[in-house]
């Protein structure tokens, strides 16, 4: 969407940089012959140096009549609190004002309004775009990037519909409108002019999806899994994520990850980590020896590479693994009982957070209404059905071979975030903060107190 804007905008400005140089001089618009005042909005200056080198037609003006895009601006700035811009309402006030003026004919005044309203665009679509607090991006690309000034209004100067453009900024995907458009109706309904903290937070989290193509949403605030596309919700299934875990006192929570998945592995092994290796099998293989790891497919690995080899798991000092003076690597050939299931989908993060299936004798955590079970890696109640919607086809493994990677035929967004204000028949319900995240929380947080 953007990359086709930017790319209208390239041919639009070509378009009026030919008409310019064919008119005689001085047939620049009067309006733009006159130094624009500032607003005194946080991106003044920016606007400032845009406007010093503008020789084109007004973006908000015909002559001396507003645009009706002016309107669509407006109604953004007075919802904008919610979108984390405290002062929006201000703002559109000040950009009234202004109007007011400019339609006493004054061509100050509507300079004024002009620039006044391109301020306020540069304001919001900046703040639209920065990285969401808290995620880990597993590629550099995905990460928000802040468009500066003068890129912003040559796109709006040039886009097709300037009022379709500030839809494309402040509706950016269908979770985000959806919560936010919610929230809103209901403080107008009540008449509130303060954003809830809790939902500013939310929509946070909510920002950085994508509008189009297919998409994975983890929630782990209500421990569900959605499949998206072209924004419309097409499947669901219950996951389990990271909580406080019994064998070490600290919390593990599933963190908010937003990233790419290009392959499903068949067949994958498990390696165990070290708290469990310490606190479970050691002593279960100083009671039981060998028998033991042989009944759990367990062995242990030279150390922690692709080509570790297989070495005696007696020639390990498991009172020292025990103790924690020796942390050997323990890894789980594939099978019915591996706790990864048959299925992982792998996205890069440097956690190490993947989805991935279940053994049987873990599928009873699924029934549980709070699934907060896992040490942050994401147990999924129908792995086959997710990866059949990824691959196009049944995942079965064309080989018995373990950890055997199928592609992807195109990568698939996951986003992993951290959503309690959900919206249900037209009203907000809040679901418990089990991570703490929320402004005024009185749970438990995630830094383990």
């Amino acid at each position: 969407m953007v990359k086709g804007l930017l790319q209208t905008a390239a041919a639009a400005l070509a378009l009026h940089s030919a008409a310019i140089q064919a008119q005689p001089a001085g047939a620049v618009p009067a309006l733009l012959q006159l130094p624009y005042q500032s607003a005194n909005l946080p991106s003044s200056s920016e606007v400032s140096g845009f406007y010093s080198g503008w020789h084109f037609s007004p973006i908000w003006f015909n002559g001396n009549a507003p645009k009706p895009a002016v309107n669509d601006l407006l109604a953004i700035l007075q919802r904008a609190p919610l979108d984390g811009i405290a002062a929006g309402p201000q703002y559109a006030a000040q950009i009234q004002a202004a109007l007011q003026q400019a339609a006493t004919g004054s061509p100050q005044a509507t300079a004024y309004a002009e620039h006044s309203l391109s301020e306020a665009l540069v304001l919001y679509a900046q703040a639209m775009q920065r990285p969401v607090p808290g995620m880990i991006y597993g590629y550099d690309y995905m990460r928000p990037k802040q468009r500066g000034a003068a890129e912003i209004l040559r796109i709006a100067a040039a886009a097709p519909s300037l009022e379709a453009y500030l839809k494309q900024i402040s509706d950016p995907n269908s979770v985000y409108t959806s919560l936010r458009d919610t929230a809103w109706r209901q403080m107008q309904a009540s008449g509130s002019t303060a954003a809830d903290p809790r939902v500013i937070a939310n929509l946070e989290r909510a920002r950085g999806m994508p509008a189009k193509g297919r998409f994975v949403m983890v929630n782990s605030a209500n421990q569900m899994l959605y499949m998206y596309q072209d924004g419309a919700q097409i499947g669901s299934m219950k996951v389990v994520v990271g909580d406080y875990n019994k064998y070490i006192p600290r919390w593990m929570p599933t963190p908010l990850v937003t990233s790419m998945m290009f392959y499903v592995v068949h067949n994958p092994y498990w390696n165990a980590p070290d708290f469990l290796v310490r606190k479970n099998i050691a002593p279960r293989y100083l009671a039981e020896g060998d028998k033991y790891f042989k009944y759990r497919g367990y062995n242990v690995m030279s150390d922690w590479t692709h080509d570790a080899s297989i070495i005696p798991a007696s020639s390990i000092d498991w009172k020292a693994v025990k103790a924690g003076t020796l942390n050997p690597r323990v890894r789980q050939d594939p099978g019915p009982d591996n706790f990864m299931g048959q299925l992982k989908l792998p996205f890069a993060n440097p956690e190490g957070i993947y989805l991935h299936d279940t053994d049987e004798e873990d599928r009873k955590l699924f029934s549980y209404s709070e699934r907060t079970r896992s040490n942050g890696c994401i147990r999924l109640e129908d792995a086959p059905r997710l990866a059949t919607w990824l691959l196009g086809h049944a995942p079965v493994s064309p080989t018995g071979q373990a950890e055997y990677p199928e592609q992807l035929r195109q990568g698939v967004p996951i986003f992993v975030t951290y959503l309690t204000a959900i919206p249900e028949n037209g009203q907000l319900t809040f679901l418990k903060d089990i991570y703490g995240l929320d402004p005024g929380s009185n749970t438990r947080v995630a830094s383990g107190k």
